[in-house]
């Protein structure tokens, strides 16, 4: 151990750690579940420290040899394995604090070791001009940013997926279904393309409220005034910011807001939400389609990547769309829990940040790995099976739906129940009541003139 010291005093810290006394401090008070503050938030934070020293040399605020080390010591932070240095727990300070210390004191200690002569302060040179009031919440943003473009792309894969299928499925004609009993006929690919247009939608609402993330709070300080820092500071920041990540940063109009308000993280989560809503709609369908094989509606098949019973030989379950409902259900807790926490800000700061960004950020992840499984290992694969889709849409009692404009919906109804309760078909039950020649009952009741 080493002695290191704060404004508090003195504190124990490991010999070869790179943090000092505050990240310590938080290690020794929050030992708290094992759920750590993620990954993406520290590289973020290290973008805008080295974004941070870049324009405060700009503004004649930190010296040219202090900002090209910071900067270098964000580099080899960035392209080099250190995330053993960032190990403080989800369950900490609400505003991050201890987060954005634990990253202003290892870029402090990897200075040192590239140039000892030249002495960078955690707070005076790392964190000048900055709070962690605005750089935590400005993290926060571009994470979630980086994590959701790759939800979209997983998404507009899924697309692409289910219109193959539509053009590949475009003949086949079913029966439909509502209230879980016999309806009209549709297409297989109309049933197909509800499910591509949902997401479609879900990808719309993704996009707008990823595209509300870019503006950020830099430069807003401890309670959005700007205090301690110099006029244009912001806009230098997010320049440097949209270099480096190749982003439209910009800064936020008020800043006040940015770091009282969470309600952008309100509005991602909740399209998180509507898409897993339809996604756990669509995966639920699929495998009731395909439940089965012989005892089920099995009107589709999926692919069979892995046994699927411990006890039942020859057994194949539709594990992936389980799975994609699992997420479905953690991602709309996720979403329970932002909208408590977002609403939950208190004067000029929310305090609940590490949850949200926590909950934000393993919500995109899962979508975007789960969408990702669901298309490779069964949607690509899906096909339906024709002699259940035909048995099915011959033996429907729904078709005399297409009945009532020509002999009346009285008529229909009781030759629909005559023939449910004869356990006969439509065809024989009208033969038997005579309602319509067997030529017009034919043409009427073509499945593909219904469609």
């Amino acid at each position: 151990m080493r002695i290191e010291k704060d404004s508090m005093g003195e504190v124990e810290v490991p010999e070869n750690a790179l943090w000092k006394a505050q990240t310590q401090r938080s290690l020794n008070n929050f030992k708290i579940g094992k759920e750590k503050i993620p990954y993406e938030i520290i590289v973020a934070l290290l973008h805008i420290k080295k974004a941070c020293a870049k324009a405060n040399y700009d503004k004649n605020n930190l010296d040219e040899k202090r900002k090209d080390l910071i900067v270098k010591a964000c580099d080899k932070l960035l392209n080099d394995n250190y995330i053993s240095s960032f190990p403080l727990s989800v369950w900490q300070t609400g505003s991050g604090t201890q987060t954005n210390m634990n990253v202003n004191e290892v870029i402090s200690s990897i200075c040192k070791e590239i140039d000892p002569s030249i002495d960078i302060h955690p707070n005076d040179h790392v964190n000048k001009s900055q709070s962690t009031n605005d750089t935590f919440p400005s993290a926060m943003h571009i994470a979630t940013i980086i994590e959701t473009n790759k939800t979209i792309k997983s998404i507009e894969k899924i697309i692409e997926t289910f219109k193959k299928l539509e053009k590949d499925y475009k003949d086949i004609v079913k029966i439909g279904r509502t209230h879980l009993q016999d309806a009209v006929p549709l297409r297989l690919s109309d049933e197909l393309s509800a499910y591509r247009y949902s997401i479609e939608k879900d990808l719309y609402y993704i996009k707008s409220a990823n595209d509300n993330l870019k503006e950020i709070p830099v430069g807003g300080s401890a309670v959005g005034s700007g205090l301690n820092v110099k006029e244009g500071f912001d806009k230098s920041v997010c320049n440097y910011l949209k270099e480096d990540l190749g982003i439209e940063i910009k800064p936020m109009n008020n800043k006040f807001f940015g770091l009282s308000s969470k309600s952008v993280f309100s509005n991602i989560n909740g399209s998180y939400n509507s898409l897993a809503t339809d996604l756990f709609k669509i995966a639920n369908d699929i495998r009731y389609l395909s439940s089965g094989p012989r005892c089920g509606l099995g009107e589709l098949e999926i692919p069979a990547n892995e046994p699927g019973s411990s006890i039942m030989p020859g057994k194949v379950n539709p594990t992936q769309a389980e799975a994609l409902i699992q997420v479905c259900a953690q991602v709309m807790g996720n979403n329970t829990t932002v909208t408590v926490a977002a609403s939950s800000g208190n004067f000029e700061l929310n305090v609940f940040m590490p949850v949200i960004i926590y909950n934000t950020l393993q919500s995109a992840r899962l979508l975007t790995d789960s969408i990702d499984s669901f298309n490779k290992n069964l949607l690509i694969g899906l096909k339906p099976n024709y002699e259940k889709i035909d048995y099915f849409l011959k033996n429907s009692l729904m078709l005399v739906t297409a009945l009532s404009p020509y002999i009346g919906y009285d008529k229909a109804s009781s030759l629909a129940k005559y023939a449910h309760k004869e356990k006969i078909t439509l065809k024989e039950a009208n033969l038997k009541l005579n309602y319509l020649s067997e030529e017009e009952f034919d043409r009427l009741t073509d499945p593909k003139n219904m469609i």
